[in-house]
């Protein structure tokens, strides 16, 4: 069944993937929408001011990403996480209940949910039982089960969403990619000497571009199952030590690479790929952007903004 998506509401609206989110449904990624974010600054946690925005623009479809996802943080300050990424989504679910919704709703969690999974038993899909390591990932594990309640409850239609580690240019510096790109980029114009300070270079993860992970929520909007839980990943496993070789490659570098522990994490998963075979079997997606475009792109992005 092919839905329309109409008016979109998308929380996280000024963030990372909020911003090509706006993009893509511009370009007609979504077919029939009109973007409507979240301001910039809005608090989840401030019920009357989504009930108001809600009221105002009248959402026939809604992307809920608005989180706190970096995950130091939430070690940091596991309480703040909790009331954004959980008490945020509830305040979310009721004002949409008190206004009348009777669209789709996606709710964006993370593959991180997963925790640490034997690499005998990688690839990940959805019949896995979440073992949440961190905060972060807890909030979410919780803010599903919230909204499958609701569903269950209330009939609300409601498509959770699992996406694996999503790259791609405009990402906050805190996370890997960007990061490197930054040092990389500084290399290049003489800012900094030859040296790329970096967390642990041997775990491997799934990267997918943004564009991709942005295309999935449209196909999920329009053919998704409803209560379903999809995995979004590449289902490729990327060792993040070749990831910068790859990057200096293009950038025709050659840096000395030192470890800082600082950028080093607890508990960290070795190894982890994601499998989406359950996403593309019911909606068609599939990654379509090549790695190395993704990564070209990151660079670009870093150059032009320092």
């Amino acid at each position: 069944m092919h839905r329309k998506v109409g008016r979109l509401l998308v929380t996280g609206a000024s963030g990372f993937v909020g911003r090509h989110v706006r993009m893509a449904v511009e370009s007609g990624l979504f077919g029939e929408a009109q973007f409507h974010g979240t301001p910039e600054g809005l608090d989840m946690r401030d019920a009357q001011a989504l009930r108001d925005l809600i009221d105002r623009v009248g959402p026939e479809s809604v992307l809920h990403l608005a989180a706190q996802s970096f995950v130091p943080q939430s070690f940091a300050d596991p309480r703040e996480t909790f009331e954004i990424n959980l008490i945020g989504t509830l305040n979310l679910l009721q004002a949409l209940d008190q206004t009348g919704f009777s669209g789709r709703m996606i709710y964006v969690s993370s593959g991180d949910v997963y925790g640490l999974v034997p690499e005998s038993q990688l690839p990940v899909n959805e019949g896995r039982i979440p073992e949440p390591r961190n905060p972060y990932a807890a909030s979410k594990v919780a803010a599903e089960q919230l909204c499958l309640q609701w569903r269950r409850t209330t009939g609300l239609d409601i498509v959770i969403a699992r996406p694996f580690n999503h790259v791609g240019p405009g990402q906050d510096d805190r996370f890997v990619l960007p990061a490197l790109a930054r040092q990389i980029a500084a290399i290049e114009k003489g800012e900094r000497g030859p040296i790329v300070e970096a967390g642990d270079l041997d775990t491997t993860r799934d990267f997918t571009d943004v564009r991709d992970i942005v295309a999935a929520y449209a196909a999920m909007f329009a053919a998704g199952a409803a209560g379903a839980t999809y995995v979004i990943g590449s289902g490729v496993e990327r060792r993040v030590r070749d990831i910068l070789r790859a990057m200096c490659e293009i950038a025709g570098i050659n840096p000395e690479v030192r470890q800082d522990p600082a950028k080093l994490r607890p508990v960290e998963q070795r190894r982890m790929v994601a499998d989406p075979a359950l996403l593309s079997a019911d909606t068609g997606w599939r990654p379509r952007i090549a790695f190395e475009t993704t990564l070209n792109d990151i660079l670009t992005y870093a150059r032009n903004h320092p």
